[in-house]
């Protein structure tokens, strides 16, 4: 089938070069403007973008889709499906029937569970055993069309979210040419959502990423790796310094610690939850580079015990 590719970030461009290692023809892609990036704040392609030059596609940014002026000409593209992977747009109502098998979605979560941009992340956070990944046809709402397929996943503890979505991506594409044979062939079925045991994932921001200390070991476990690698959770020091805390190690039957309270000692440093301890594994202070916790416990000059500032205690002071 000639294919439409709509998407922008890293995580999409396994699909892509799924789709133009197989028999199907990308006939162009959509992907978001170049955003300023590194050090010196350079206007850069998307991911998406930086594939689909080097294959000689035609690339379309428009900023919206609302706008018909900024559009591709659909038409002459001349494609009969639109698959979509992290786009960043809305699909207009005007669009949803431009292509004769419409605009699929790629989506990180056993919808309705989790609709919305940052389904891999909430499901982590949430310390879901199982997780998966749904194709649907977009409709007017959010993540809310019919159902071609799904492929569940089991989640083994400490996965991050960076991992979790590497091996989402990865279903997705083997589920993928299954629905895209069958809409070729006319042999797709698709069934309707229920909004029964809907969710939704907002996008999360720096702020979201503050390590709430006072929740029970396991919760805060898992909103670390949530939050994994990115924005990157992060606690305050004393001095009101950020350090980013990768996923920690549960520390069972211990509890000789209040939420907050950091005890290091020449091999581990520990923190306090709302239950039972956890044991740091690395760590990034401001300025520095990542390294194991027990080195920068072992370099740090606040002490053999002191307090990560629990969310709101900042604004407080």
């Amino acid at each position: 089938m000639r294919v439409l590719f709509a998407g922008t970030p890293d995580s999409a461009v396994p699909v892509l070069k799924y789709l133009l290692e197989s028999e199907h023809e990308v006939v162009g892609v959509l992907t978001r403007r170049p955003a300023r990036s590194g050090r010196g704040r350079k206007l850069t392609p998307s991911p998406v973008a930086q594939v689909a030059a080097n294959a000689g596609l035609p690339v379309f940014t428009p900023t919206t889709l609302k706008d018909a002026s900024q559009r591709p000409d659909f038409a002459a593209l001349d494609a009969e499906v639109a698959v979509v992977v992290a786009y960043g747009l809305l699909i207009p109502k005007d669009l949803l029937e431009v292509f004769p098998h419409g605009w699929i979605n790629l989506h990180y979560s056993l919808l309705p569970k989790w609709r919305g941009a940052s389904p891999v992340q909430h499901s982590r956070i949430a310390g879901e055993e199982i997780t998966g990944v749904s194709i649907f046809r977009i409709d007017e709402g959010m993540d809310t069309g019919p159902i071609f397929a799904v492929d569940p996943i089991r989640v083994a503890p400490q996965t991050t979210a960076d991992l979790l979505l590497q091996r989402l991506t990865e279903t997705g594409i083997r589920l993928l040419p299954h629905v895209l044979t069958a809409l070729e062939t006319g042999n797709a079925k698709a069934h309707p959502q229920t909004s029964e045991g809907a969710s939704y994932a907002p996008l999360l921001t720096k702020a979201d990423a503050q390590i709430p200390w006072a929740k029970e070991a396991h919760q805060v476990a898992d909103m670390i790796c949530g939050f994994t690698s990115e924005p990157g959770a992060w606690t305050e020091l004393p001095d009101g310094k950020r350090i980013s805390i990768y996923p920690v190690i549960e520390m069972k039957e211990h509890d000789t610690l209040q939420p907050g309270q950091v005890r290091v000692t020449k091999h581990q440093v520990t923190v306090g939850t709302g239950s039972n301890d956890v044991k740091l594994t690395f760590v990034t202070p401001a300025g520095k580079k990542e390294m194991a916790a027990d080195a920068w416990g072992r370099g740090q000059r606040y002490g053999e015990e002191f307090f990560f500032s629990l969310p709101g205690e900042s604004e407080q002071n």
